[in-house]
């Protein structure tokens, strides 16, 4: 929704952003005069004591209130415009809002929030049954639908809702990240964290990292020897099994401990914060590998794409509960040139062309022969890698605002859609 935010303001809209805290702004979008931001406050915490079901009808309320007084009480609005899920209780608040105001209604549907329900309580469960009734019916009250992938829009079309394909783009801050951008940011990393720190240290370079090294002359440049780097980036949720992960990099530091060993050693970074992080961060720091390290910085949104940009390598294991979206973290991997290995699901292949841009995997077996593969020559030519980077070159010729003036912008600027 800020990528929409910032699109919308770069064409003279005048934009009211609405959401909760816990991440920082951009600064593209905290210093613009033309962006307004509303706050909404968090549920209190003394829910959480409550039983579960009390604790879901309290929240909706609490949120309810909360989302609806905003938009009451804010400017009014042409168009009202919202990210899909979560549903409950968005939807319905902002269908009321608009039809008290006259204002549109836009959703942008980047999953099902009832897919979302049924992981946690079963596909069959009551409440899952009334949220998906609840999704659609008001889901066809909207005047504008965008959607993240055609097997979507197809769904959309069966249940009665026109939707326009938008495929998710990254924006220009997303590209390869030139060395001397990477030491900096490693140096400023390894200040917390011990994975950025080389494992030995030579007095002939003035600054190394566990990547890069700056030469006496003051040319940075890439280590050597350095490690493979691995990034993914997780959302710590039941619909993305980190545990496959895990266990990929525990057979490679196996076969990378082989007297014949060809393999680089390995660095694995994980972004994301989630419900599950605390138990596999446990895991992680039992493990007592050589070859393969792995680290869980928190990174500020400033430096997320830097890193991003360093990788050699990115990991998907976004399943998608409705497997009709698409991951937002490998159109960021794309944007910044790095091949992605991905878990296979319904629509992947509208974003990730196996042999082409990445490969797909369906088990950690699968992963690890992948890793091998495109690993085995890190540090003689790096062949299937360069070919993968060279093919994304085409996806990195398309960004997200020229995306999104072709399919959105014509839409809020037609007669059909003004609103008077």
């Amino acid at each position: 929704m800020l990528y929409h935010t910032s699109s919308f303001a770069k064409e003279g809209f005048h934009v009211d952003l609405v959401g909760y805290g816990g991440s920082k702004l951009p600064d593209s979008i905290r210093r613009n005069k033309d962006i307004r931001k509303y706050l909404l406050p968090d549920v209190p915490t003394f829910l959480k004591y409550c039983p579960r079901l009390l604790v879901f009808i309290l929240k909706v309320i609490f949120q309810s209130i909360t989302l609806g007084v905003t938009l009451l009480f804010s400017p009014k609005a042409g168009f009202i415009m919202i990210q899909n899920p979560p549903c409950i209780p968005t939807l319905a608040v902002c269908w009321l809002i608009c039809w008290l105001r006259g204002s549109k209604l836009v959703i942008d549907w980047h999953n099902y929030g009832y897919t979302i329900l049924s992981l946690g309580v079963g596909e069959q469960h009551t409440l899952v049954k009334i949220a998906k009734w609840y999704e659609f019916l008001f889901g066809r009250f909207s005047a504008v639908n965008f959607c993240v992938t055609n097997a979507m829009r197809t769904d959309l079309s069966s249940l009665g809702i026109s939707a326009n394909t938008l495929y998710d783009k990254a924006p220009e801050e997303f590209k390869k990240t030139p060395v001397e951008d990477k030491h900096k940011l490693l140096l400023k990393l390894s200040e917390k964290y011990n994975l950025f720190v080389p494992d030995k240290k030579s007095e002939k370079y003035k600054e190394e990292t566990v990547l890069t090294v700056k030469q006496s002359d003051g040319k940075i440049v890439n280590r050597q020897d350095r490690p493979a780097f691995l990034i993914s980036s997780t959302s710590w949720t039941e619909d993305e099994d980190f545990g496959v992960l895990l266990q990929t990099l525990h057979e490679y530091e196996i076969a990378a401990d082989t007297k014949d060993n060809k393999l680089p050693d390995v660095v694995c970074v994980i972004t994301g914060k989630g419900p599950q992080k605390e138990y596999y961060k446990e895991k992680i720091e039992k493990t007592e590998w050589k070859h393969v390290k792995i680290c869980l910085p928190w990174l500020e949104s400033e430096d997320y794409p830097v890193l991003l940009g360093s990788a050699d390598l990115g990991v998907c294991l976004h399943t998608s509960s409705s497997g009709l979206d698409l991951p937002m973290k490998v159109v960021d991997m794309f944007g910044c040139g790095v091949p992605v290995c991905a878990i296979d699901y319904n629509c992947i292949s509208e974003l990730v062309q196996h042999n082409h841009n990445g490969l797909v995997f369906s088990n950690s077996k699968h992963l690890l022969q992948q890793l091998k593969i495109l690993l085995d020559d890190f540090h003689t030519g790096q062949k299937r890698l360069t070919e993968m980077r060279e093919k994304l070159e085409i996806f990195q010729a398309i960004r997200w605002h020229e995306s999104w003036k072709k399919t959105v912008l014509p839409l809020f600027t037609s007669e059909k859609l003004k609103v008077h």
